[in-house]
């Protein structure tokens, strides 16, 4: 690819048909956990303007809002263009978590085509069930060759089943054996606790954060890359903060005394985890203007702008696109790291 290119790798698919298709529809609706405490519905828009689709606690809060016309090709052509973005990669956001295999296959055939329709401008992660049965490496290898897909997607968790447990072994290890980067994703599903469920920026933003967070942690600690030493793990929310939690959570020793009991004891070595995070585990900044430069700064620091991606969550919101690329050319950093985070990882990761 040319040099330079600017590449948002976190720009949101939902099928076309979602809002007329009666089958796409109650796929959707019917998926989601309604027996874990959450309600998934078709309503309007505050302004009774628009039909979307909504995810919400029991007792009524949003978590997630899908809005008619938001996910429209004509509408990210256009976003990318008024800000300067030359390819963008498409995901499900937030949804696959649930989606049978079934639903699977049509929001691949449907981004797919999608990404046909670009010529050249949109990419797309393939969303498959995660448990690596027959049927599911069919639709990835389907996905991969057909489709012409560059990744695939995960959620970083599934109910309380994150991604270091042995349910997702298998898939794991087909994954790794083609070398196939992973989006890893966050989910709403943790933003039912009830510590986070009174207040719409902690519900909504750091319910998101604390549960990537978690996910990196575990990823990290439980030791899978040794097992998988080719994945290469894509985190949105920065891993969650990760640039603020890595020193802190990184495996301490002490130096000048004994210690009489070792309340940090673990089986992971500071050398294996440094190696974890430099090998295998990367972070989509999911609309960087919404941390502060000195925020973005200290993320280049930690954790290097080599293992950081312009990601913008598009449609969500249209501010999140339009400050984003111009977020990471205001940092104080060198060009080469610039132009790293804004295509230049995402190029190599994803084979552009």
């Amino acid at each position: 690819m040319a040099q330079n290119k600017v590449i948002d790798i976190n720009m949101h698919f939902l099928p076309t048909d979602l809002f007329t298709n009666e089958e796409v529809l109650n796929g959707f609706l019917y998926s989601a956990p309604i027996t874990m405490g959450l309600k998934a519905y078709r309503g309007k828009t505050p302004d009774g303007a628009k039909d979307q689709i909504v995810l919400a606690t029991e007792d009524g809060r949003d978590i997630l809002n899908y809005v008619e016309g938001d996910y429209t090709l004509e509408t990210k052509i256009q976003a990318m263009d008024e800000v300067g973005v030359d390819i963008a990669l498409l995901r499900m956001p937030v949804w696959q978590e649930w989606l049978p295999l079934e639903m699977c296959k049509i929001v691949n055939d449907q981004a797919a085509e999608m990404c046909r329709q670009s010529e050249g401008r949109l990419a797309a992660n393939a969303v498959i069930p995660p448990w690596g049965r027959k049927e599911d490496i069919y639709e990835l290898e389907r996905c991969l060759g057909d489709l012409g897909m560059v990744g695939v997607q995960f959620a970083c968790c599934y109910g309380d089943k994150f991604l270091d447990d042995d349910l997702f072994k298998p898939y794991l290890k087909v994954l790794n054996e083609k070398k196939v980067p992973c989006a890893i994703h966050h989910t709403p599903g943790q933003n039912a606790f009830g510590n986070f469920a009174e207040y719409t920026p902690l519900r909504r933003e750091l319910g998101r954060i604390h549960v990537q967070a978690t996910a990196v942690g575990r990823e990290v600690y439980s030791g899978m890359f040794d097992e998988f030493p080719d994945l290469k793990f894509i985190h949105t929310m920065f891993g969650g903060n990760w640039f603020a939690l890595k020193d802190i959570l990184a495996p301490h020793v002490s130096v000048k005394k004994k210690e009489a009991m070792n309340r940090l004891a673990t089986n992971v070595d500071r050398e294996a985890y440094e190696r974890y995070l430099t090998n295998n585990i990367f972070f989509d900044m999911t609309h960087p203007m919404s941390w502060s430069k000195e925020q973005l700064e200290c993320a280049v620091k930690v954790c290097g702008a080599d293992h950081l991606l312009l990601g913008s969550s598009f449609p969500v919101f249209y501010e999140w696109m339009a400050r984003s690329v111009g977020s990471i050319n205001a940092l104080d950093v060198s060009q080469e790291e610039k132009d790293l985070m804004l295509g230049g990882n995402a190029a190599k990761l994803f084979n552009l």
